[in-house]
């Protein structure tokens, strides 16, 4: 069974960071491409980053692009998200995903991110 377990959300003010790190088991991690995700409150899902098996390619959403950097440790079975200059827009439950947007897509319970003062 897929499971992926977020962690290190929480309540950090305007221009702080956090670590976000989610842990995957049940498939062979280091050969898939990882996603995360948001969702903001009253808001769909929202795709932030993604990160291939090998680490070697990254994208983001323009919107957290040069402020967020997605990892993965393949030896732990973990991807990561640090995110810096945090804004009160980044509010919201974030997932790590797998598959993201195919048929299998697997999302884990997910770690809320609140961005205020």
């Amino acid at each position: 069974e897929v499971q992926l377990v977020e962690s290190g959300g929480g309540l950090v003010q305007p221009g702080g960071s956090l670590r976000l790190s989610c842990a995957a088991s049940g498939f062979t991690f280091s050969h898939d491409w990882m996603y995360w995700v948001r969702q903001a409150p009253e808001k769909g899902l929202e795709w932030v980053s993604s990160i291939n098996s090998g680490s070697d390619t990254t994208y983001y959403a323009r919107s957290v692009k040069g402020r967020f950097t997605i990892a993965r440790d393949n030896a732990k079975n973990t991807v990561y998200l640090q995110m810096n200059s945090l804004k009160p827009e980044d509010t919201g439950v974030y997932y790590c995903a797998r598959d993201w947007q195919k048929a299998t897509q697997t999302t884990g319970q997910g770690t809320q991110v609140t961005v205020s003062s």
